[in-house]
């Protein structure tokens, strides 16, 4: 792992005349972020989270190397150390259960220095996002579902299902792939896009593998691992320092219409992996139930803020994308970023001020957005390919050295892996930032 230190960002301390009240809803990863990153720019932050209690569901989450440092800026490493899985390869392997090809982490990691591949539990993730929020300051209020945002002038207030209002200088739309505000933003009712897979996602205790040698192996020697083949795939690898088996099976979707999430059948997962790797089937003869979720997507929104300078939206509610690049997170969590530090160069509270800065944040993020959400759907086509001549193609390039672009391999594709990886969220700001334009407040 690299020696180098990420800057941690110092939190500015402004004065009334500059000092927003910010009111982001939703207490997802992509909210807590928001609320970490306007927190150090030296704002107030309220998140209105409408479940009664603050939470993660799901599994694991991969962390790639973009993601990884700007959690670091964030004051966030020795927290999340402690929850961490640092895998060593990712490994390509078809369906029947043949290597094609590894990326070595810690190589592909090594080109953006102080950065690395993480793999957690979400809500390990989750819990140190919303303690580190707590920490700077952070209001939290659960119960509190967001139905409606009223404009008044320069300023919006959140109106919530009960009945109560609060108003703020700006409200941050971070309420997940099925949006409420996305809605309010435009107008008009706006669902996701199906994307004709659904996940299967499942956790297994360590203490069973480590019984047979031949999956003691996944565990002894932490990497992530994707099986590729007709029509679905596979994903695994493990958490919590070896205590858990996370393992994701992404197949065609046959839920029923106006579904998200169901119980799933076990039986009928195993049965459409009867033909696959062998290990494949001994993991699932050890799970006993699963849910499964529809993958949706969205591809974005022609205006990400209200012209009032008080409204704007983040995360999933924007872009929402398949998982097959590891990066819907990481999207979010950059979009919390790149609008912290816009946020932080305002010098007033003004509309003007505010406006400058959300132009700036949709600048920064629109295209880099539809990239990963255009790509994620490439990678379906790419890992879902029938045996035949188009496979055989796929997996020659994975073999070459060095891959070419487009390869099925995503982070080590030349042409994508530095774009992705290498994102740094200062520099992208610095570059759209009007050059006329400058933060006066020190950071101190």
């Amino acid at each position: 792992m690299s020696s180098y230190q990420v800057k941690v960002t110092e939190k500015i301390v402004r004065g009334e005349d500059s000092k927003l009240k910010v009111i982001i809803v939703g207490a997802g990863l992509g909210g807590l972020g928001a609320a970490i990153a306007i927190l150090l720019a030296g704002h107030d932050v309220e998140v209105l989270e409408s479940a009664s209690e603050i939470g993660e569901i799901g599994a694991g989450i991969q962390i790639l190397p973009n993601s990884s440092y700007l959690l670091q800026t964030w004051g966030m490493r020795e927290a999340l150390d402690k929850y961490s899985t640092n895998p060593k390869r990712v490994n390509m392997l078809s369906w029947k259960g043949d290597i094609i090809s590894s990326l070595d982490t810690v190589e592909s990691a090594g080109k953006y220095p102080g950065t690395f591949y993480w793999d957690f539990h979400r809500a390990n993730l989750h819990q140190c996002l919303l303690d580190r929020a707590v920490e700077l300051g952070a209001k939290v209020q659960v119960n509190s579902r967001v139905v409606d945002v009223k404009i008044e002038g320069d300023r919006a207030t959140a109106v919530m299902a009960d009945g109560r209002e609060m108003e703020a200088d700006l409200v941050v739309g971070a309420d997940g792939i099925n949006s409420r505000l996305r809605e309010v933003m435009l107008g008009r009712e706006d669902p996701p896009t199906p994307t004709g897979d659904l996940a299967y996602r499942l956790l297994l205790s360590t203490k069973d593998m480590m019984n047979d040698p031949e999956l003691a192996q996944f565990i002894k020697n932490p990497q992530v691992n994707y099986w590729i083949g007709p029509d679905q795939h596979c994903v695994n690898y493990v958490l919590r320092g070896g205590e858990l088996f996370n393992m994701v099976l992404l197949v065609p979707d046959d839920m029923p219409a106006g579904a998200s999430t169901l119980a799933g059948n076990v039986e009928e997962m195993r049965a459409l992996f009867k033909d696959w790797d062998p290990r494949i089937q001994k993991l699932l003869s050890m799970c006993e139930s699963v849910y499964k979720w529809r993958l949706c997507y969205r591809l974005g929104m022609d205006n990400w803020s209200h012209p009032s300078a008080a409204f704007t939206m983040m995360g999933d509610a924007v872009h929402a994308t398949l998982p097959y690049l590891a990066s819907g997170a990481g999207m979010s969590l950059e979009d919390a970023a790149v609008l912290g530090e816009c946020l932080a160069r305002i010098t007033s509270k003004s509309r003007a001020s505010k406006k400058l800065a959300l132009d700036v944040y949709e600048k920064c993020r629109k295209d880099r957005t539809r990239m990963v959400v255009e790509r994620g759907n490439l990678q379906q086509y790419l890992y879902h390919l029938h045996d035949g001549p188009e496979q055989e193609e796929r997996d020659r390039k994975m073999r070459m050295v060095p891959t070419p672009p487009g390869e099925a391999l995503a982070w080590r594709d030349p042409e994508l892996s530095p774009k992705l990886l290498g994102y740094r969220h200062i520099e992208d700001v610095d570059r759209n930032w009007p050059a006329d334009v400058k933060l006066v407040e020190p950071k101190l």
